[in-house]
């Protein structure tokens, strides 16, 4: 038997694209199973390793979010300093003199506070030389975890990460004398992102019964780059005969659990990278019979573009 082509040009540009988008055979088939959450992220959790494993791997550290990263270091000094002060208790009541207020636990607690950030305020020392040693060890200790602390955050502020932000919904709106899908993205960040370039991909599935298979369409946009981007971008996929839209209604849209995901590439001109954001649209999302309103006016010079208008629309009437 011949050998079936990867892609399938359809009229006007358009791709049924023979693949998978990287999520396999069984899942892009199983019904209502989102492949792309609006945030970009996967409904995919890679299991391997021990758990200790995959909470402290440098990937798992950079990808926290700030509360979570300064709550596990926190968690992680007072653990470390709990330990230590333990192995200055094991010493008898002798290893450490000084500062007699307080009991045998927190004064070794605190001492070792001292000696983890190097601090040494002279009115608790170690007089054994089995203290002496610990002291070394958690000197040694100490000053690997503040350069592992420190390289961990100067990698987490360096590294470009793209705040694009999608309109919370997608729409069917007039366009010219016929319709289209669109959705707005605008930078949420000062930063300046150039050379930006969109790929959409359709995807739904086709026929009768639950063994109908999912098909994936890549969308032909109206533009799919821009040189600069200091305003919104809104991105139009117009809905002509050669579209995989066509004749489509919302109804059938749920029907054929489409779903609209989207891949944006850029540059960031502050770090000179290449930056993407990932998000999707299911047909729950999408609206029909909307237009998107404005989200910039000038104002003398200068252009005043307001954030809070991304999701505004308003109504507008279709062609019959």
């Amino acid at each position: 038997m011949a050998e079936r082509s990867p892609s399938l040009p359809l009229p006007g540009g358009n791709t049924q694209v023979e693949q998978d988008l990287g999520f396999g055979r069984v899942l892009s088939e199983e019904h209502n199973y989102r492949l792309l959450n609006r945030d970009g992220s996967f409904n995919v959790i890679v299991e391997h390793g021990s758990p200790l494993k995959r909470l402290f791997s440098y990937h798992a550290f950079l990808n926290l979010t700030w509360p979570r990263f300064f709550a596990v270091f926190g968690v992680a000094y007072l653990i470390l300093n709990g330990v230590f002060a333990l192995l200055y208790m094991s010493g008898g009541p002798g290893a450490l003199v000084g500062d007699e207020h307080l009991n045998a636990f927190w004064r070794a607690f605190f001492f070792s506070v001292h000696t983890f950030a190097t601090v040494g305020y002279g009115n608790i020392a170690p007089v054994s030389g089995y203290a002496n040693a610990v002291v070394t060890a958690e000197t040694l200790v100490g000053l690997m975890a503040f350069a592992v602390t420190t390289g961990l955050i100067f990698a987490r502020f360096s590294r470009p990460l793209a705040d694009i932000r999608y309109s919370s919904c997608a729409i069917i709106a007039p366009y010219q004398d016929i319709t289209a899908f669109e959705f707005r993205v605008v930078n949420g960040r000062n930063n300046q992102l150039i050379n930006l370039e969109a790929t959409v991909m359709l995807s739904r599935f086709e026929g009768e019964g639950r063994d109908r298979p999912r098909r994936f369409y890549q969308l032909k946009l109206e533009r799919t780059r821009v040189a600069l981007f200091p305003l919104n971008w809104t991105i139009v996929h117009p809905i002509d005969p050669a579209s995989p839209l066509y004749g489509w209604t919302k109804e059938m849209m749920l029907s054929a659990e489409v779903e609209v995901a989207i891949l944006i590439t850029a540059v960031d001109e502050t770090f000179a990278q290449t930056v993407n954001s990932r998000a999707s649209y299911t047909a729950r999302e999408i609206q029909f019979g909307r237009r998107f309103v404005l989200m910039y006016e000038l104002a003398g010079p200068r252009i005043v573009m307001d954030l809070e208008k991304l999701d505004a629309t308003e109504a507008a009437a279709l062609p019959s």
